[in-house]
């Protein structure tokens, strides 16, 4: 049975990520893995992990919660067939799946729980130097955000 097994990282929605860059790092002494300026998106790491926080601006007209982006994120133990199985659980108990996505580094499911909050459930892809230094060079973000079909894999 699939089982989730810890909190993994949470993505926080900013007014300014200039601004949260400089206290995550300044502040806090966390590590700047990405800036994607065009994106006003940054991933920080304490040192291990590929990220443990990730900000991202949130327009100004839109709540810092909203839709667009901020979650926490659910390590599930295992790889595909245990998120698969996560996905058809979650689909059996009527929870509307906002997005599957491949982001190279992990796999992920995308939904709110009753009360509205986004949550990512995911599988690691890579082993997590690898991920962290994959993260530290890459220069087109595209990759990081394709499809994922979990329909085929959970049959």
């Amino acid at each position: 049975m699939a089982k989730i097994n810890k909190v993994a990282h949470v993505v926080l929605g900013c007014r300014d990520a200039e601004e949260s860059i400089k206290f995550y790092t300044e502040v806090l002494g966390m590590e700047v893995v990405r800036h994607f300026e065009e994106r006003n998106m940054a991933f920080f790491s304490f040192g291990e992990q590929h990220h443990d926080i990730a900000v991202m601006q949130v327009p100004d007209d839109e709540p810092i919660g909203s839709k667009r982006g901020p979650h926490t994120a659910l390590q599930i133990a295992g790889g595909v067939e245990e998120l698969a199985e996560m996905y058809q659980r979650l689909k059996d108990h009527g929870v509307e799946v906002q997005r599957t996505t491949d982001h190279t580094l992990t796999k992920s499911i995308y939904f709110f729980d009753p009360s509205g909050n986004r949550l990512e459930v995911f599988c690691e892809t890579m082993v997590m130097a690898d991920a962290k230094d994959y993260l530290h060079n890459i220069t087109d973000d595209t990759p990081l955000n394709a499809p994922l079909d979990l329909e085929k894999a959970s049959v």
